[in-house]
């Protein structure tokens, strides 16, 4: 059994613990707060200490976060009737070249050219994304209209760009990965997958993970390379910049016309099929849940990916060892009971030799939703004290009832969480009608602005380009997917004054 000590048994024990803690406010500088949350400081998700710039170690809290995004991924996808399977990490050459436009991702490839001392024969892509590994094995295995639709996903893999800039869960140059790529017989088919793609979205995203986006069609300059259309769900981190959580592509005919991907159909004529892929963000959405959710405690879990629904803490006292040993068996008592009550809740009892204030500090920089205080009272008692991370506020929960009371707690720090990720989110697209409104509002204003456009197809590129110089960053993110806004009578647009056609939404990005 471990040695406890009193929390205000001196301080002595304040000198062996390790300092934790945030030193800034993330309302005052956002990418302060947001390294040091990330850090062995704070909730000691990534270690970048490798010694390859923009690849990092994640520490075992991050990757049980990001395991229980990849599982509620899983189920939606494998429901809508995906199949897993797993590619290798290397591309040939020839084959990332093939189709014209997505060769532009070759600037960003890692290559390999040697296996030891020996030059190899043909370059070695690390994989930036799958399609070009994925097409040419699906020309061989779709033969017939009846192996349509064909869907197939990968996950839990990395995928590695040579980023100019990295940070954590925002960018990186190895990076979690996840994608679908798939098969159908017309383009209506394909359009109703991205339809249904959105809809995974909602329900992992904002409805599980309580992250809240829009869903834009990007414009024609910033689609996919090798897609006639993109479409995109962003969000707005806390710095007002955008932050990209999915993007789903209707790929057309072009990657299987380049890779053979052809079936008989019914007519028994040989006819090209019609593709998609959705890459749900892994890393995007994590950044989303530290940046959206955090405060300046630390990090708030959904309890959907939580590692630890309940930590139990034990008042100890070292000068009165009797009542330690009766306080560290309620506990014992408590978490048994949970266990064996509550099924799916997961809990830890924290006796490690720390002060109790210490492990206050330390759980809710995890983030853990709910805590448990047991002391020398509860001990001889039915009811135990419990902490909501978000309110912070201290009930008593009755062991009578324990099931019931529990479920009960976690349903109120689910609710509270999505309102107040609502809140946040609520009131964060202003309008502008001129180009000095927006660099005004863009200095000011930390999400999104609604403006006039005159084209999203290719000619509205040099409007676009003018407007990222103009604001130092803005970016147009695209058109809403669903009950897109037209402009008013006469609206022109912010940038070149030409007849708007269209609301875009624009912003500065990740």
């Amino acid at each position: 059994m471990a040695k406890h000590n009193n929390n205000n048994n001196g301080k002595a024990q304040e000198k062996d613990e390790k300092k934790l803690g945030i030193t800034v406010k993330k309302s005052d500088n956002f990418s302060e707060w947001y390294t040091q949350l990330c850090a062995e400081q704070g909730a000691d998700l990534v270690d970048t200490r490798y010694g390859v710039a923009g690849f990092v170690v994640h520490k075992p809290w991050a990757f049980k976060i990001l395991r229980g995004i990849y599982d509620l991924l899983d189920k939606e996808i494998e429901e809508d009737g995906h199949e897993p399977l797993l590619f290798p990490t290397v591309i040939p050459e020839e084959n990332l070249l093939k189709e014209e436009e997505h060769a532009g991702f070759a600037p960003d490839v890692f290559w390999i050219t040697h296996g030891g001392n020996t030059k190899l024969e043909r370059k070695l892509a690390l994989r930036p994304t799958g399609e070009t590994a994925f097409y040419p094995m699906y020309g061989l295995w779709i033969r017939s209209h009846n192996d349509l639709p064909f869907k197939r996903f990968q996950s839990r893999i990395t995928v590695f760009r040579n980023e100019a800039t990295t940070r954590p869960f925002l960018r990186g140059r190895e990076f979690m990965f996840y994608e679908t790529h798939d098969v159908f017989a017309t383009h209506k088919e394909a359009m109703k997958q991205i339809d249904t793609d959105m809809k995974i979205m909602n329900e992992v995203a904002y409805e599980t993970l309580k992250i809240p986006f829009i869903f834009f069609k990007r414009p024609k300059w910033d689609k996919f390379l090798g897609a006639d259309d993109t479409y995109a769900s962003d969000t707005i981190m806390p710095d007002g910049k955008r932050n990209q959580c999915s993007s789903t592509h209707d790929l057309g005919q072009n990657f299987a016309k380049v890779y053979d991907v052809t079936f008989k159909d019914k007519d028994g004529k040989l006819k090209y099929g019609y593709q998609t892929c959705f890459g749900p963000g892994i890393y995007r959405l994590m950044a989303a849940l530290i940046a959206i959710h955090g405060d300046d405690n630390g990090l708030i879990l959904p309890t959907a990916v939580t590692p630890i629904h309940i930590v139990i803490i034990p008042i100890t006292f070292s000068k009165k060892p009797e009542l330690t040993e009766k306080v560290l068996n309620k506990c014992k008592q408590v978490k048994e009971l949970i266990e064996k009550s509550c099924f799916g809740i997961k809990v830890k009892l924290d006796d490690e030799d720390k002060s109790p204030g210490y492990k206050y500090n330390k759980w809710e920089l995890m983030g853990v939703p709910l805590r448990i205080e047991i002391g020398p009272r509860e001990a001889d008692g039915d009811e135990v004290t419990i902490v909501n991370r978000i309110s912070r506020e201290k009930e008593k929960l009755n062991l009578k009832n324990i099931e019931k009371e529990l479920n009960t707690h976690i349903n109120d720090f689910e609710v509270m969480l999505k309102k107040r990720a609502d809140e946040y989110f609520k009131g964060n697209t202003k309008d502008a009608d001129s180009l000095e409104k927006v660099k005004k509002i863009i200095e000011e204003h930390r999400g999104f602005i609604k403006v006039p456009w005159c084209s999203t197809e290719k000619d509205g590129e040099k409007c676009a380009e003018t407007l990222k110089a103009e604001t130092m960053g803005g970016v147009v993110s695209g058109i809403k997917f669903e009950s897109p806004e037209k402009p008013k009578k006469d609206q022109k647009c912010v940038i070149c004054g030409k007849e708007a056609k269209h609301i875009v939404y624009v912003a500065k990005s990740y």
